[in-house]
């Protein structure tokens, strides 16, 4: 996202509004108003910060949180996403789900219906498919190894944590909301005591969404609201039932532990809640001899 603290925090509450009203109406006026900018203004600075119009983004959003729904949903149907995500019909839905993903909602939900799913759910009825099966074993077995050595996954109460956070738009701008995030709190004293986190809070998934577009909040554990504002904003993580695992682990495997723990939650018979998932930060890696990230990885669960 682009250095412009000005309209940051006021783009910040669009994101939020739209995350919480994917099934309503979302016209340009409505939204310049939450961000008190004309409407005119309005579309070109959002254009501006995200790299796409206004009607992009909602769309975008309202399939690719569809496509998430019917990924972890074994029960929802391609009706009840059209509905929830504010699509007129399943028609409209399904015209609009194939040209971005190349794949009916049907067609996607039936070809991820099996990942991370039970092993011995896996049957063939030819060699090119046992083949496959055989191949998808191996490497269910080789990231159940790996998770058994790497992770140690828990079910846990977490409480919830009051942060402040830059917003990040794709991979390559986390780092920097994570720079801005430390030059703000440091010199206010804000990265100490024995209750202070730093975290990432994934607001879109990596499953449905490009890493080049997927949205992120570099996030520190603080106490008081009224010190943020500007490109600093201010949310609260909600607490409850997370499946937690805690990793050692190299920057290059932090997909493979992503995948690990939807593995270890489809084994386990949970379901992903209708919350953001996130990472909490326990060292600087830079400082780890193996320059290791020791991290827990939290999947909020029903």
């Amino acid at each position: 996202m682009k250095d412009n603290s000005i309209y940051i925090n006021r783009i910040n509450r669009v994101f939020d509004f739209i995350d919480d009203n994917l099934n309503e109406p979302l016209c340009l006026k409505k939204l310049s108003d939450i961000a008190c900018f004309s409407p005119y203004h309005f579309h070109r600075i959002f254009r501006d910060i995200t790299g796409e119009t206004l009607n992009e983004y909602v769309i975008r959003q309202r399939i690719e949180k569809a496509a998430a729904a019917l990924l972890h949903k074994e029960n929802m149907n391609v009706g009840e996403a059209a509905v929830l995500y504010g699509f007129n019909d399943k028609t409209s839905f399904s015209r609009a789900f194939k040209k971005f993903y190349g794949i009916s909602p049907t067609g996607f939900k039936k070809q991820n219906s099996s990942r991370y799913s039970r092993i011995e759910q896996l049957k063939s009825k030819n060699s090119q498919q046992k083949h496959a099966a055989e191949k998808y074993l191996c490497i269910i077995t080789n990231l159940k190894q790996w998770m058994a050595m790497n992770a140690e996954i828990t079910v846990k109460d977490l409480p919830q944590m009051h942060v402040a956070y830059v917003t990040a738009l794709g991979v390559q701008e986390l780092a920097g909301a994570f720079n801005t995030l430390i030059q703000w709190a440091a010199p206010r004293g804000l990265m100490q005591g024995n209750d202070f986190r730093m975290l990432t809070l994934y607001h879109d998934s990596f499953k449905v969404t490009s890493a080049d577009k997927v949205r992120m909040s570099a996030c520190i554990t603080v106490n008081d609201k009224a010190l943020t504002g500007g490109a600093i904003g201010f949310t609260t993580i909600a607490g409850g039932r997370h499946l937690t695992g805690r990793f050692k682990i190299g920057l290059d495997e932090f997909e493979k532990s992503w995948t690990g723990m939807f593995m270890e939650m489809n084994e386990l018979g949970f379901k992903k809640a209708d919350r953001n998932p996130f990472e909490i930060y326990y060292n600087d890696f830079n400082e780890h001899p193996e320059k290791k990230c020791i991290v827990d990885i939290c999947i909020p669960i029903t």
